[in-house]
């Protein structure tokens, strides 16, 4: 949902529009790996999925499925964290 909340501010009759309350599913994607389906099937939780990637190489940040910034993961003490180096520019069909 969008909300719209109008401010005007003291010396100026401008009105700004400003977005509240909207939500954003973001993801990090560290890695990819291929398994068949039958191990897939028997996953449980604590399982380890190796990924075809390292600690150093750069994770790419999506928001609502979409690549919206690149970034190397951050670990501090017990934190996971991802550092954004870089937003990608926008394609002219998402704007």
């Amino acid at each position: 949902m969008v909300i719209w909340r109008y401010r005007s501010f003291v010396d100026a009759e401008v009105k700004v529009p400003t977005l509240d309350n909207v939500s954003v599913d973001l993801m990090v994607v560290l890695g990819t790996t291929s398994m068949p389906i039958h191990q897939v099937m028997r996953l449980s939780r604590g399982a380890i999925i190796e990924l075809d990637a390292s600690e150093q190489d750069e994770v790419k940040v999506l928001a609502n499925n979409l690549p919206v910034a690149s970034g190397v993961v951050v670990v501090n003490r017990n934190r996971i964290a991802v550092e954004v180096k870089q937003m990608l520019p926008r394609s002219p069909d998402r704007r």
